[in-house]
């Protein structure tokens, strides 16, 4: 969550009159910043994290766990506690500075970053999980005796009223379908952050529309569900269901923003050391997005019942969906400019590098545009992709507009532009320059499912940058048509997807003059440092090529925001062994991408495979660990690009400790979090194969989550055998 602008909040029916100011002067900002950055290199790879954590408050005696709405008191309690010296002295040798805190949506909710960014060198890496570790203990330490700071993505409880006699938050909240925000017959005002920003939003997006928002998901059948007679009542223990349900089909109804955005995630932001490399960076990783999103599943239960379906992307995604009925295609366009495909929370819609394999045939869906903004953006002299890219973006309204902020100074201010930009929530999105701040262009990776312990959290926060160093070292090539990349979003969603489903994915990602032949792309076994053992693999363990766990390995995220210096000096930075040309992950800017004869035979790289081709059907297993001779996988790249570093014995056997945790996930020897609350729930003493979620299933359900992170409950089907965590007592 960024920066929250204290005003006046304007109505739906004040700010529609002034979109076409907001986009015009939008657009301004965002020309006066291309012509201070657009040859500009900045300082290299920084990146940061965002783990948004839910406050849940517990009663023992009547086994109830619910969601405390306490974050405006916790979070001037952090704050004050965040400027005490006497923090320095707790904080772990690894991390560099104090974490900040920061709200979000719900007032139950709150996230953290890492005080300053990491950097992509190996040893910061393995400093990211300690640093984590520090942020849940510090909110831990100030909470109440009787709440807890847990990393699940959706609450399984949140909106459901079991006939009105049960609440969901600690105080309680009932619906106002009258006077709240969202009209809702299921959650309450209070249950959204008092800033006026929020209200105002779900507000504005509800006003917009015309009704209130429509979230359904398919509902879980088990053997006594209670479904409507017209509706048909299928066992949900076979092929699961698709993602969005049929018609027909019983589903879970939600009807406010607070069921998409009260939902937590992990966000990584990188910065790039110029525009070209975060453009490049940006357009391979969309496909990776849903890749991501199906090995972190973590959200099965939305409303009190089980769904069918492992994450939350259809939810939020409906949640903020402000489109009006001509904008969705249901009535003819008269009042409306554009039948609009998505809403403004989905997966990307066009590719934005100039990369000359970024082909016109990959944008193969329907993306409506602003002529008008791209015209201007092409006569100022911005290329036809990203130009392309930011007239799709303004088709959008500003939904929160403040009366104080109406005219802007567009040489010092970027709010009209984030106005638009911030309330286009992609899997990725391309973040230009702040004004008056040495923070370069960077990109967001927002796809994932935030997991229950830190240590997951930094497994895969560590392989997204590694990836993101291999994509650049070895100019990897991840296009693929975009309708294949929104067949594997909701492929993603569906019930052990990670475990069942097959996606589309690129098969060759070489460079045609740099086969994969020249690189190791294998995890090589390595000599642990003296005293201590290698672990062997079991059928359940994350462990196979890495030596034991230490305990207070290290950790780190970044604020995406603030990439305000560097955790190491230049001379730090581990550079390629070797005779290799790749350049290590922070030390040098980046050498141009070829042109000429080069960049054309790059673009036809596939000559061998046929353009009908280049995409093949893959499990999770094969995209992340490779498949046959041709396909090295994602982890294979990554252990490439590690191979071409000099990193010592110690920091190879961290890292791969964490890659470990990626490796058995994506070949079904670990579970997703969301497969194991699913099996939590339904063998639980307490359920009824009915698909209900019941008070005490969810007060078990918190207490087991928590007692996991701490390290006091086993549980290798998830975290392998090896997993040391927070402690007894997860304080400081």
């Amino acid at each position: 969550m960024g920066l929250l602008a204290l005003g006046t909040p304007l109505s739906w029916d004040e700010t529609k009159p002034l979109a076409e100011h907001i986009r015009y002067h939008g657009i301004t900002q965002f020309l006066n910043t291309w012509d201070r950055w657009k040859d500009r290199t900045g300082k290299g790879l920084l990146w940061g994290d965002e783990i948004e954590y839910m406050i849940v408050s517990y009663d023992d005696d009547n086994r109830t766990a619910l969601l405390s709405l306490r974050q405006t008191e916790i979070l001037k309690k952090l704050q004050s506690v965040t400027l005490d010296p006497k923090l320095e002295q707790l904080k772990p040798k690894d991390c560099t500075a104090i974490p900040t805190f920061h709200p979000e949506y719900g007032r139950y909710m709150i996230e953290s970053t890492p005080g300053c960014p990491f950097t992509g060198n190996p040893k910061d890496l393995i400093s990211v999980e300690a640093d984590m570790r520090f942020r849940r203990k510090i909110i831990r330490s100030h909470l109440l005796p009787h709440e807890l700071p847990l990393t699940v993505t959706s609450w399984p409880r949140l909106g459901a009223l079991d006939d009105g006699k049960l609440p969901f938050t600690d105080p309680e909240t009932w619906p106002d379908t009258q006077k709240s925000s969202s009209r809702s017959q299921y959650v309450g005002e209070l249950l959204t952050n008092p800033h006026a920003r929020f209200p105002t939003l779900t507000a504005n997006i509800r006003a917009r529309r015309g009704s209130l928002v429509d979230i359904r998901v398919p509902l879980f059948i088990d053997q006594n569900t209670n479904v409507p007679d017209t509706e048909q009542k299928h066992l949900s223990n076979g092929i699961p269901t698709p993602a969005k349900p049929l018609p027909g089909t019983p589903s879970i109804h939600m009807d406010a923003m607070a069921f998409g955005m009260g939902c937590c995630c992990l966000q990584i932001t990188f910065q790039a050391w110029n525009v070209d490399e975060a453009r490049r960076v940006y357009d391979a990783l969309v496909p990776v997005a849903p890749i991501m999103l199906a090995l972190t599943a973590a959200s099965p239960a939305f409303r009190g019942y089980l769904a069918d379906v492992d994450a939350r992307w259809n939810v939020i995604a409906a949640s903020v969906d402000d489109r009006t009925e001509e904008e969705r295609g249901l009535k003819p366009l008269k009042s409306d400019r554009y039948s609009i495909p998505k809403s403004r929370y989905d997966s990307v819609d066009l590719y934005i590098s100039n990369d000359p394999r970024n082909k016109e045939k990959y944008h193969d869906t329907h993306v409506p545009m602003d002529e008008g903004v791209k015209q201007r953006l092409t006569e100022h002299g911005v290329d036809n992709h990203l130009a392309s890219h930011l007239a799709h973006l303004f088709i959008r309204d500003p939904l929160v507009q403040f009366s104080e902020t109406i005219d802007q100074d567009d040489q010092a201010s970027m709010d009209h532009f984030e106005n638009i930009q911030s309330t286009n929530w992609q899997t990725i999105r391309f973040k230009p320059p702040p004004v008056n701040s040495p923070i370069g262009w960077r990109v967001e990776f927002r796809s994932m499912e935030v997991q229950m312990t830190d240590y997951e959290n930094a497994a895969f926060s560590i392989f997204i940058v590694l990836l993101t160093r291999a994509i650049l070292s070895f100019d990897l090539n991840f296009y693929m048509p975009i309708s294949e990349v929104d067949d594997n979003m909701q492929r993603a969603q569906q019930r052990d997807a990670a475990a069942r489903n097959s996606f589309h994915f690129r098969r060759n990602v070489f460079p045609h003059d740099k086969p994969r032949e020249r690189f190791d792309l294998t995890s090589r076994p390595v000599s642990p440092p003296a005293g201590q053992s290698p672990t062997s693999p079991t059928s359940a363990s994350i462990r196979s090529e890495s030596i034991s766990r230490v305990n207070g390995t290290a950790s780190s995220s970044s604020k995406p925001t603030t990439p305000t210096g560097s955790r190491r000096n230049s001379g730090d930075h581990l550079r390629p062994s070797g005779s290799s040309q790749l350049r290590s992950s922070v030390s040098a800017p980046p050498t141009p991408r070829r042109t000429g004869s080069s960049a054309s035979r790059c673009s036809s790289e596939d000559e061998d495979i046929g353009e009908e081709d280049e995409t093949a059907q893959m499990t999770l297993d094969e995209i992340i660990n490779g498949k046959g001779d041709h396909f090295p996988g994602l982890m294979g790249v990554v252990n490439a690009y590690l191979n071409s570093l000099n990193v010592d014995v110690g920091t190879k056997c961290e890292l791969r400790r964490y890659l470990d945790l990626i490796k058995w996930r994506s070949k079904g020897r670990l579970v997703t979090p969301a497969n194991w609350i699913r099996k939590f729930i339904t063998t639980h003493p307490d359920y009824k194969h009915d698909s209900v979620v019941s008070q005490s299933i969810t007060y078990d359900l918190a207490k087991a989550v928590d007692e996991i992170e701490r390290g006091v409950r086993p549980c290798p089907e998830l975290l392998g055998h090896n997993y040391v965590g927070s402690g007894p007592t997860g304080c400081l």
